[in-house]
């Protein structure tokens, strides 16, 4: 099931890096998780009170914090399309259920 969603976001980050000349090798999908998981503390942070909000409304700093979630889900995503890793089965082990779609 996550794999079909993995080759969306491996389409979109191959387009993306050919575009802005970024270059993809190993390492880079790791800091990648790294950074967005960053991102996603610092939209919490400021959703919650603990960071500057920056003038950002309720609804915006929602977003953000919504935004960051999507870009590390994707990230993940890529991490393991690129590392052959099988989520559907590691969630089934771990978590005791089968990803299904809808």
């Amino acid at each position: 099931m996550l794999e079909k969603l993995a080759a969306q976001f491996e389409a979109a980050s191959a387009r993306y890096a050919e575009d802005n000349g970024i270059k993809r090798d190993q390492d880079w999908f790791v800091l990648k998780l790294q950074e967005e998981m960053g991102e996603l503390t610092q939209a919490w942070n400021r959703k919650t009170g603990r960071g500057r909000a920056k003038g950002r409304s309720a609804e915006e700093l929602n977003r953000d914090l919504a935004n960051e979630t999507a870009d590390l889900l994707g990230h993940i995503l890529l991490f393991a399309h690129q590392n052959d890793l099988d989520l559907d089965a590691a969630i089934e082990r771990k978590w005791l259920f089968r990803p299904v779609a809808g």
